[in-house]
Formats: C-alpha cells, sequence, structure tokens
C-alpha cells in the first residue's frame, strides 16, 4: 500500500513538472513577445498582457502544485512506525486512553499559569511529538531551510563570535605573541505558547482504524504552519520568535552586528526600469564567499511573478523552473523558497531576502508537546487544547541580507 502510494506520487510529481515546463516555454513565448513590442511601441497591447499574465497564473499554479506533491511525499505514511526511540508501552497505552475517555493514569501533568492541576495540559508521547514535528518541518518553509534545535529550557542562549580571533604567522623558532580574544556576543532566544484547539467526535476517537497522534498532528500542522511561518518573518519578538524583516536594516555598506544589511532596488517601490536583474546579481553578492554556497532566495509568490518576466544580458530568462523531481525553481542558478508571508512590493518593502538561512536563522522547539482533553465546551464535540513552545531568531547577522524597494 505504501509503495503504491509513494509511486502515485512520484507520478502525479513528474505530471506537474511536464505541466509547469509546457506552461513555461508558452509563457517565454508570450513574455517575448510583449518585450518585443514595448521596444517597438513603448507598450504592449491589452491583450497581449492579459495573455502573460494568464500564462504567469498558469505556472505558479503549475509550482504551488508541485511544491504541494513534494511536500506530501515529505510527511510521514499514516501507521509507519518511526525509526527513533519509542514511549514505553503502558505510557501509550496511557495516552491513548486519555484521548479517548479522559483517563489520565501515569501521564505527566504540567501545571498552567494559574496553578491549576490540569491547566497545563499533558505531555504527549515521544511518538506524536515526533509526528508533529515531522509534518510541521513538511509544511513550514521556514523550518526547511533554517536551523532547528530542541532544548529542554524556556530562553535557549548561544554565545557567538561578533568578530574572529586574531592570528598570524610566525618563523619556527619566534616568540608567540598573545593575541586579542574574540569579541563574542550573547544571543538570547525565549520560546513561548503556540496553542491550537482541534476537534473530534467521540464516535472518531471510538474508531480503532484511527491513529490519534497522527490524526492529532494533522489537525494541528496547518494551524502551527500558519502562525510560525508569519511569526519567523514579521514577529515582533513579544510572546512570539522575532522575525527576520523585525531587526533593524541599514545599507550593505554600513551594516554591523544586530543589523539586517539591504540592497537597494534602483527604484522607490519597484525594480529599476533598466536592467532590474542587474540588482538580484548584486544582493547575491552582498553576503560574503562562505554564505554564498548554500545560499537561497526568499520572497512571495507575487514577487516570484514579477522576477519570472526579468532576463539578463544574454536574453536568458534569470527564473527557471524545476526540471526534475526533488529540486525547486531557481533564480540566476539560487533555489527559490515562496513564502507567503514576506511582503508585496512596495515602497521601502523588504520583499526579497538572499543568503545562507541555515546559519542565518535559528528555530528553537521546547522539547515536549502539552494537550489538554475538554469534553464540556463545545458538546457533542471533544476538544483537544494543543500546546507547543517556540522561539526564533536571527543567529548570523552577516548569512542573510535583502532588497529594500527604493532608489538608494
Amino acid at each position: 500500500m505504501k509503495e503504491t502510494k509513494q509511486a502515485s506520487g512520484q507520478s502525479e510529481a513528474r505530471d506537474v513538472v511536464r505541466e509547469m515546463m509546457a506552461a513555461f516555454e508558452a509563457f517565454k513565448g508570450a513574455n517575448d513577445a510583449r518585450l518585443g513590442e514595448i521596444e517597438k511601441k513603448a507598450a504592449a497591447d491589452v491583450l497581449l498582457e492579459e495573455k502573460v499574465a494568464r500564462i504567469d497564473q498558469a505556472v505558479a499554479s503549475a509550482q504551488a502544485r508541485l511544491d504541494r506533491v513534494m511536500s506530501q511525499s515529505r510527511r510521514p505514511a499514516i501507521g509507519v512506525e518511526p525509526a527513533e526511540p519509542t514511549s514505553a508501552p503502558e505510557a501509550k497505552e496511557a495516552w491513548d486512553g486519555y484521548l479517548k475517555t479522559g483517563q489520565s493514569g501515569a501521564l505527566e501533568v504540567k501545571a498552567g499559569l494559574s496553578g491549576g492541576a490540569t491547566s497545563g495540559g499533558y505531555v504527549v508521547p515521544y511518538e506524536t511529538e515526533r509526528a508533529i514535528e515531522r509534518r510541521l518541518m513538511a509544511a513550514s518553509p521556514m523550518r526547511e531551510i533554517a536551523t532547528v534545535r530542541t532544548v529542554a529550557a524556556g530562553v535557549f542562549r548561544k554565545p557567538v563570535s561578533t568578530a574572529g580571533v586574531a592570528c598570524g604567522w610566525v618563523a619556527e623558532t619566534a616568540a608567540r605573541p598573545e593575541t586579542d580574544p574574540a569579541t563574542l556576543a550573547l544571543l538570547e532566544f525565549p520560546s513561548a505558547d503556540l496553542y491550537a484547539n482541534p476537534a473530534a467526535t467521540q464516535a472518531l476517537l471510538d474508531d480503532a482504524m484511527v491513529d490519534l497522534d497522527e490524526w492529532l498532528a494533522a489537525e494541528v500542522e496547518d494551524a502551527f504552519a500558519a502562525q510560525e511561518t508569519q511569526a519567523f518573518v514579521n514577529g515582533d519578538g513579544v510572546n512570539k520568535p522575532k522575525g527576520l524583516l523585525s531587526y533593524p536594516t541599514v545599507a550593505d555598506a554600513g551594516q554591523t552586528w544586530g543589523q539586517i544589511g539591504y540592497v537597494p532596488s534602483g527604484a522607490a517601490g519597484g525594480f529599476a526600469a533598466t536592467s532590474p536583474a542587474d540588482r538580484l546579481i548584486d544582493l547575491i553578492y552582498a553576503p560574503k564567499a562562505q554564505y554564498r554556497p548554500n545560499g537561497r532566495f526568499v520572497m512571495n509568490r507575487k514577487t516570484v511573478s514579477a522576477v519570472r518576466k526579468f532576463k539578463d544580458a544574454d536574453g536568458n530568462y534569470i527564473w527557471q523552473p524545476a526540471t526534475r523531481l526533488g529540486e525547486t525553481a531557481s533564480l540566476l542558478g539560487y533555489p527559490v523558497t515562496e513564502i507567503e508571508t514576506m511582503p508585496d512590493v512596495a515602497a521601502n518593502s523588504l520583499s526579497i531576502a538572499f543568503g545562507d538561512f541555515q546559519r542565518g536563522y535559528l528555530i528553537v522547539d521546547r522539547a515536549g508537546v502539552r494537550v489538554l482533553r475538554d469534553p464540556y465546551s463545545a458538546k457533542p464535540y471533544v476538544l483537544f487544547y494543543t500546546t507547543k513552545r517556540v522561539g526564533g531568531g536571527v543567529q548570523n547577522f552577516d548569512a542573510i541580507k535583502v532588497m529594500k524597494f527604493a532608489a538608494t
């Protein structure tokens, strides 16, 4: 059954890749005609503009469908035993009994801030926590590209070197003068509560064929992923992670530790009228060389739609669709991650980011997911108040740069 499902998913992905390649070829033909009219008449025909927009939407839809298929293929199959350590059978049995009937047995209780015995819920078994984490990893674009670390404390503190240790060359028998020590900064990543409240009927809970761990993970997946993604990009750090775009930004030439450097787009609220791709190249070379091999672009689909029309000096389109399974679309040879919470292009917006996000952004998961069963608030449904503690923030301010849509 699992092999049949995987083969079906791969077949669908291949069909989507072919569909997207065909749509992109049609897009290139229509856009070339549009650019030709602009060059001759200084403006393109309205019908031709509409045709380009329709085909561009078809390319975007195919890309979204491919992303969905690939995301589903990375999710764990129901009923597949994980390779990680498992909870003791009696603990798992007690957990299933709690979900079905509310009998807590030997489950570990977590008190809430009010001090009530059960206000914080019960700690889920290892299998349930891992199911939620695996699904979030597949559904959250930031989790796919950033560093994710599980910690035991409520605040994760990380010392970083903002200036490396001094060194130098000496002769074999020469004296070794003392060097200056590294300059250290202490970054703090506090975790905050992220919650969801999925509902189930008692008939569903009593169904022996339903894997309750996977059901709970699937129910909270979309809610958690949407809230996390918003916070990882724009969060203010108050009872939520601090987002990438919430840090101070300065022109890249004057960037210092604690600030995100930006490269201007060349025009207020848009791309430069001539050679817009040149500013994207400037953005690629804004981070130091060690951050470029694992670099990638991050932007939303509207911004992708804009850059899809750009060509380089040789007349080649700088955006290219994925041509094989497992790949993503690329821009100037670097992968593109679409995150819908990135801002649209507007005056002074920070709509495009580039860099090594694995080295640049850290997501902190506090170990332990809590669930409180509530059969009273929405009868006849049973609610499961599920809480997870998550933090995040920039851990290397040199690894990520952004494009500011301004003239300078």
